[in-house]
């Protein structure tokens, strides 16, 4: 097994991510592991061909953008003191795509994920961002399901 020395950590900021957080931050501290923390920006629903009035989707999208670089700011401010050699980056698109894509651009030795633990209707309708990458990823893959 390849010495994990580069941890991406994917984050929504959602409680599941805080929990996924906590193993992700442990375990970089037990192997001295760098962490790269990833918040992808979903792409939206094109809504542009139909007609809402008094709405700017481009500036939907930029507030959106704003608002995710200024969660993944505070996020850092927290944490980049207490952990080795701390990465941040927010991209937009399509989430188990991007993760994949952060994990070969920094040469990830393990992705650390929260999973939302959905079944039945809303994994049929929302999918799994989790399983994707679990299935697809080229390193091995922590997935934390909330305790609660």
């Amino acid at each position: 097994m390849q010495p994990i020395d580069t941890i991406l950590f994917a984050t929504d900021f959602s409680e599941a991510s805080e929990e996924a957080f906590a193993s992700a931050r442990k375990l970089s501290q037990c192997l001295n592991a760098r962490i790269v923390v990833l918040h992808v920006v979903t792409q939206p629903v094109d809504l542009r061909n139909f007609y809402v009035p008094d709405v700017s989707f481009d500036e939907i999208d930029r507030e959106i953008e704003a608002a995710a670089n200024r969660k993944m700011a505070e996020f850092h401010q927290q944490w980049h003191e207490q952990l080795h050699d701390l990465e941040t980056a927010v991209v937009t698109g399509i989430p188990h795509e991007e993760i994949l894509n952060k994990a070969a651009e920094v040469k990830a030795t393990m992705i650390v994920m929260g999973t939302h633990g959905r079944r039945g209707f809303d994994h049929f309708i929302f999918g799994s961002t989790a399983e994707k990458v679990v299935k697809t990823a080229p390193c091995p893959v922590l997935t934390v399901r909330p305790s609660h």
